[in-house]
C-alpha cells in the first residue's frame, strides 16, 4: 500500500491567490517568453474520420466496454519519443465505454474514413479570421499518445495554416501553425487496473492553434487568448461549454526552460498561471545557485525498511517496503516554497507519484506524520546523511518503492542544474504539477490510411466577427450594447439569428435567450435539456400571437421538465392558451370596478397598479400591450 503525500499537507506560506502581487517579476529584465496552444471543438454533424455524430453522451448510456493495453511505437527514424515512453513505464488497463452510436472506427478496429468536409471548411474560416496562409495540400500525421486517450494509442493531426498574426494591446502575437485533428477520448475515472474512458469524445473535429513566442507578460497571454476565442467563435460553428476549449501555455524565463502548462480551463486562470510559472523558474534558479554553493550531491538509493520496522507512523508501517536516498546539502531546501502551498520537495513527490507512489516523505519535515525524531536520526544514519544533508524516502510495495525513490533522486539531481523542461498540468489555484517530458520529434509520422487533401480558401467566406456583430444588433435591432454584446457572444447567438430571420422581434428573442432562461437556471430550471428548436418553436408562437409573451418564461418551464413534450403541448399544459379580446376586456372591466374607489380618485395615476392585477388575472394567456390598452380604455370611461 503507497504512502499518502504528506509533503503537500505541510505547513505552507501564508501566501494565497488573493495576494498575488507577492508573486509578480519584472518579466522584462527576467526575459520572459511566452506563447499559447489552443485547442477548440468544432460543431460540425460529423467526427473528423467517420459518420458517427460528435454530441457527448453520459457515461451511464454506455452498452458495452472493452480493453486495451497501449505501448510506444518507433519513428521512420527507429527513435522511441522519451515523453512516451515514461507514460509506458506505468502498467495500466485503458477501458472504453462504447454507445450505440460507436463505430468500429472509433473502436481502431477499421481504418479510418477521408477527412470530414465540414471540419475542414470551418478550419479555412479559421484561417482567414487569423489571416493566415493556408498550405496547399494537407498531409495527415499521426501523433504517438499512449496514456490511453486514443483507442489507436496515437492521434491523428494535419497542419492546414501557417503564418498569421493577431493583434494586442502590447503589440501583434504571431501565429505560427494551425492543425486540424481528432478529439481524445473522455476521461471519466481511475479504476483498480487503470482508466476508464468514454469514446463519445474521441474523434470530434478540434483545431489547435499555436502563437509564437511573442508574449511578454501574463497579462499579453490572456488578451491574446481572448482574441483568438473571439474569432473562433466569430464562426457560429464552435463548440461552447466546459471542456470544448482548451489552452495550453508555454512558459521560460532567460535562464529558465521552455515548460508547457496543459488544460487550463479558462481565461481566468491563464494570468495567474503565467505569473505562478515565472515564480517558480525564479525559485529554482535560486535554489540551484545555493545547492552550488553547498556543492550538493545526490547519493545513492536504499532500502531502510528495518529503519521502520516498529513505527508509530500507519503510512509507512502498512508499507511492505521503504527506500530513501540521501540528499546531501540540501538540508532546508526541500522544503523551500516555490508556488503557494508547493515546495520543492512537492515536485520530487510529483514523480514519485508517476511511478506508483502516494508521496515522499523528507526531513524537512519531520519529525511528523508518525515519525519520531529517534527515527529520523536513525534514518540519517542508514544513509550517511549529516545535519546539512536531507533525505527523502518513499514507503510503498517493494517494486513502486524501487521505482519512485528513483525517480526522485533523479529529480533531485535536476535541481542543481535550475529549471528542467517538462510538461505541466495546470491546477485552478494557479499552480501546477509534473506530468512527463516535452515531447520530441519522434511523436510525430505520417498518416498511410487517409489521403492527403488539397484546401481551397477562395470558396470560404470571411464570417463577421463577435465585435461587428455587437454594432449590428445595436444599429438594425435597436438592442442597448449590453444586451447586444451578451448575444453575440453568447452560446445562443445561432439560435437569435435564426429566431430573427423566422420574424421574432429582436428584443424578445434576446431577452428570452440572455435573461429569461438565466433566471430559469438560476431557479434550478435544467434549461440545458432545452433544444435550440424547442426554443424557436416558443419565439414562433409568439410572433404568431398564439402565446403572449408574458408566458414564455412559464411554457419554457414546462418544456424543460418534459423534454418530450412539444411547444403547443407546453401551453395547453401551462394552461396559457391564448384569450380573444373580449375575454381581455372582461378580466380588465372587474379588475377597474373592483377598484372602482381608486379609479376614481386617481384617473389614470391609477394605471400601473392595476396593469400589474390585470395581468396577473390573465396569467401570461394575453399579450401586455393588449391589456394595457384594454385598461386605459377602461379607466378613461370611469375618470
Amino acid at each position: 500500500m503507497s504512502s499518502t503525500d504528506p509533503d503537500a499537507d505541510a505547513e505552507a506560506d501564508p501566501a494565497t491567490r488573493g495576494q498575488e502581487a507577492a508573486y509578480d517579476h519584472d518579466y522584462a529584465e527576467l526575459g520572459l517568453v511566452a506563447g499559447l496552444e489552443i485547442h477548440q471543438q468544432l460543431d460540425t454533424a460529423s467526427k473528423l474520420f467517420c459518420d458517427c455524430p460528435t454530441e457527448r453522451r453520459d457515461p451511464g448510456a454506455s452498452i458495452r466496454s472493452f480493453t486495451r493495453y497501449l505501448h510506444p511505437t518507433k519513428s521512420e527514424l527507429g527513435e522511441l519519443d522519451e515523453a512516451a515512453v515514461e507514460e509506458s513505464r506505468v502498467d495500466r488497463e485503458f477501458e472504453y465505454l462504447a454507445f450505440d452510436t460507436t463505430c468500429l472506427v472509433e473502436e481502431d478496429d477499421e481504418p479510418p474514413h477521408r477527412l470530414d468536409r465540414e471540419a475542414l471548411e470551418v478550419t479555412l474560416e479559421i484561417a482567414k479570421l487569423l489571416d493566415m496562409e493556408v498550405v496547399d495540400r494537407a498531409h495527415l500525421m499521426r501523433k504517438i499518445v499512449v496514456d490511453g486517450s486514443n483507442t489507436s494509442g496515437f492521434q491523428r493531426s494535419t497542419l492546414v495554416a501557417t503564418d498569421g498574426e493577431i493583434e494586442t494591446s502590447d503589440g501583434p502575437v504571431s501565429v505560427t501553425d494551425m492543425l486540424l485533428e481528432e478529439e481524445s477520448a473522455a476521461r471519466i475515472e481511475e479504476t483498480e487496473d487503470g482508466v476508464r474512458w468514454g469514446l463519445d469524445r474521441l474523434g470530434i473535429p478540434l483545431v489547435e492553434i499555436g502563437t509564437g513566442p511573442d508574449i511578454r507578460s501574463p497579462e499579453q497571454a490572456r488578451e491574446a487568448a481572448e482574441r483568438i476565442g473571439m474569432l473562433l467563435r466569430s464562426t457560429g460553428q464552435v463548440k461552447r461549454g466546459l471542456g470544448t476549449i482548451r489552452q495550453d501555455v508555454n512558459v521560460s524565463i532567460a535562464e529558465g526552460a521552455r515548460i508547457e502548462m496543459k488544460g487550463v480551463q479558462a481565461l481566468d486562470e491563464i494570468e495567474d498561471l503565467v505569473r505562478m510559472e515565472v515564480h517558480r523558474q525564479v525559485r529554482l534558479l535560486e535554489i540551484a545557485e545555493e545547492l552550488g554553493e553547498r556543492e550538493a550531491s545526490v547519493g545513492d538509493p536504499r532500502d531502510v525498511t528495518e529503519v521502520f520496522a516498529d513505527t508509530d507512523s500507519g503510512v509507512i508501517a502498512s508499507a511492505s517496503a521503504v527506500t530513501a536516498v540521501p540528499l546531501y546539502g540540501f538540508a532546508g531546501l526541500v522544503g523551500s516554497e516555490i508556488q503557494p502551498d508547493r515546495r520543492l520537495g512537492t515536485e520530487f513527490s510529483d514523480h514519485a507519484k508517476r511511478h506508483g507512489a502516494g508521496g515522499i516523505f523528507h526531513t524537512d519535515e519531520l519529525p511528523a506524520y508518525g515519525v519520531t525524531a529517534e527515527e529520523v536520526a536513525d534514518l540519517k544514519a542508514a544513509v550517511d546523511a549529516g545535519e546539512g544533508d536531507a533525505v527523502a524516502l518513499v514507503a510503498a510495495s517493494g517494486e513502486v518503492a524501487e521505482q519512485s525513490i528513483e525517480a526522485v533522486a533523479d529529480r533531485s539531481r535536476v535541481a542543481m542544474e535550475g529549471v528542467p523542461e517538462e510538461t505541466r498540468g495546470a491546477n485552478e489555484d494557479g499552480t501546477s504539477r509534473y506530468l512527463r517530458p516535452l515531447p520530441g520529434a519522434a511523436r510525430m509520422y505520417p498518416e498511410t490510411d487517409v489521403p492527403p487533401v488539397e484546401p481551397d480558401p477562395t470558396e470560404v467566406e470571411t464570417p463577421e466577427l463577435l465585435t461587428e456583430k455587437v454594432e449590428r444588433y445595436q444599429a438594425e435591432y435597436g438592442l442597448d450594447a449590453g444586451l447586444a454584446e451578451q448575444v453575440a457572444y453568447g452560446r445562443r447567438m445561432p439560435v437569435f439569428e435564426t429566431a430573427v430571420e423566422r420574424g421574432v422581434d429582436p428584443t424578445l428573442a434576446a431577452g428570452t435567450l440572455e435573461s429569461t432562461l438565466t433566471e430559469l437556471r438560476r431557479d434550478d430550471v435544467p434549461v440545458e435539456d432545452l433544444t435550440d428548436e424547442v426554443l424557436l418553436d416558443v419565439l414562433a408562437l409568439v410572433a404568431a400571437d398564439d402565446l403572449a409573451k408574458e408566458g414564455v418564461d412559464e411554457v419554457l418551464r414546462v418544456l424543460a421538465e418534459n423534454p418530450e413534450m412539444d411547444a403547443e403541448a407546453a401551453v395547453e399544459e401551462a394552461g396559457l392558451a391564448g384569450v380573444d379580446e373580449s375575454e381581455v376586456r372582461e378580466a380588465v372591466v372587474e379588475v377597474v370596478e373592483r377598484n372602482a374607489d381608486q379609479v376614481e380618485a386617481e384617473g389614470m395615476g391609477a394605471f400601473s397598479a392595476l396593469m400589474g392585477e390585470a395581468m396577473g388575472a390573465l396569467r401570461g394567456k394575453a399579450d401586455g400591450e393588449v391589456v394595457s390598452e384594454v385598461l386605459r380604455e377602461e379607466i378613461g370611461k370611469r375618470s
